[in-house]
């Protein structure tokens, strides 16, 4: 008996280590660890960052550019130099190896073997238009890399949510058949003591012993949907598959929101994909005219300095460094590139016209779905004033016929069917519930309702 108590004792203490252990989350906290853990999230911030620093790579287009240099030239054959006029030592015009006139007939070497030069050299654009709106391009990159970050915590938030309430409704769903077999495991032993007194038929027995075998499978099934949505609430959280984790609250606790909540509008501003897509627009105007500002000239500044010397040894020391600097200004001016610039700017008119065309598209898409998310918002809100009210006449009615089948007034079929008609009123109630906030989830992340931002206003 010590033992045994001792072996309880254990389990109980084990149990509440588990039970401490296990990390019970509301909706908020799930949120608040999708948006730091997930994936996607991650991904799109770093994608921020790295426009970031692209923008501030192109900044560095209008500064000078500076570059040092170095160089060694060994000479292999060196050139061969010949001038009109006699040199002496190379020939007169007495001599059998000048032309007549006295111009020298063979030429001489020039150079020497070792060439080395050093220097630096620098360059800045003075006057480049198109250089300018390349840069305002990249800031448009920055904004649209922000912009597709936010589309990624709505896109995240909305599954978070979608996934929590999935929980909450696989939940509902254990409790209800794990009600309904014990409903039938107290039916089959109603059942046995009548048998046992002879007040009821062997067939009744073995309808009760068929609805507990029956009841077996939903249990089982409904707490493998239970494992199932914490899993993929996990995974869109971005917490690691173990992690001991629980949802909090139940699906009851939003029914009151069903009513109280005001009727969401059909204000698009918010979207993501539209403001996507003006970015976009935004950015092929820049483009357009960034294959005009082709055509405009350009003005650059330039400067170099050098160090050279030519020797046929290397007797560092005793070399002779001659220096050479300038500066000086460069104009370009476009004048004929084979029509280049001229369809790159059509081309881009092109584009931004299909954008036009896509987003308009777009748009009608959007506000289809948004009609189709309030659609079944209403629709759950009737489904669930009417199965609530289906479950209350079902409770009185199951109790009814459960006392009249204690007293033998009623068969075992009619108090299976009005468990079957309870069962189905109740999870028609949860069904009603998920469904309002399924698709409330939709509508936020399609209107652009940020969650950061609504916690921010709240606190």
């Amino acid at each position: 008996m010590k033992k045994l108590f001792i072996s309880l004792a254990g389990l109980i203490l084990a149990a509440s280590q588990i039970c401490s252990a296990q990390q019970v989350l509301s909706l908020d906290d799930a949120l608040k660890i999708a948006l730091s853990e997930n994936a996607s999230v991650k991904v799109a911030d770093l994608e921020i960052e790295r426009t970031g620093y692209a923008r501030k790579g192109s900044y560095a287009a209008l500064f000078p550019q500076v570059d040092g240099t170095a160089n060694y030239q060994r000479t292999i054959k060196k050139q061969v130099m010949y001038m009109d006029f006699d040199i002496p030592g190379m020939g007169g015009s007495g001599d059998s190896s000048s032309e007549q006139g006295g111009r020298s007939r063979d030429g001489f070497e020039v150079g020497r073997w070792n060439t080395w030069s050093t220097g630096v050299s620098a360059s800045m654009p003075l006057v480049n238009a198109q250089l300018w709106k390349s840069i305002q391009i990249s800031g448009q990159d920055v904004e649209l890399a922000v912009e597709k970050a936010r589309s990624s915590r709505l896109e995240t938030v909305t599954q978070v949510k979608k996934a929590f309430f999935t929980v909450l409704l696989a939940k509902e769903a254990a409790a209800v058949y794990k009600s309904v077999y014990d409903n039938a495991v107290e039916n089959l032993k109603l059942t046995e003591q009548k048998y046992n007194a002879q007040r009821a038929s062997e067939l009744d027995l073995t309808r009760a012993k068929t609805a507990v075998a029956n009841a077996v499978p939903n249990v089982y099934d409904s707490e493998n949907s239970v494992d199932l949505g914490l899993w993929q609430l996990k995974a869109v959280m971005g917490v690691a598959l173990d992690s001991d984790i629980d949802v909090a609250g139940s699906l009851a606790d939003y029914a009151d929101a069903m009513l109280t909540d005001p009727r969401p509008d059909e204000d698009l501003s918010g979207n993501s994909t539209l403001r996507q897509l003006d970015i976009q627009a935004r950015q092929l105007a820049s483009s357009i005219k960034l294959q005009q500002y082709a055509s405009l000239p350009s003005l650059a500044l330039a400067f170099s300095y050098s160090l050279n010397a030519m020797t046929n040894d290397f007797k560092f020391s005793e070399y002779k460094w001659s220096p050479y600097s300038y500066v000086g200004l460069s104009l370009n001016i476009p004048i004929f590139a084979g029509g280049k610039r001229y369809h790159a700017v059509k081309a881009a008119k092109v584009q931004a016209a299909e954008l036009d065309i896509q987003r308009a598209n777009t748009e009608r898409q959007l506000q289809i779905a948004v009609r189709q998310y309030l659609g079944t918002m209403e629709t759950a809100i009737k489904s669930h004033a009417s199965a609530s009210s289906a479950v209350e006449t079902a409770t009185k009615a199951y109790g009814i016929a459960r006392k009249s089948y204690d007293v033998g007034r009623s068969t075992l079929t009619d108090l299976n069917d009005a468990q079957l008609a309870l069962t189905q009123s109740q999870l028609g109630v949860c069904q009603a519930i998920y469904n309002y906030l399924s698709a409330k989830s939709d509508l936020e992340g399609t209107l652009g309702a940020d969650f950061l931002d609504k916690t921010a206003n709240n606190e």
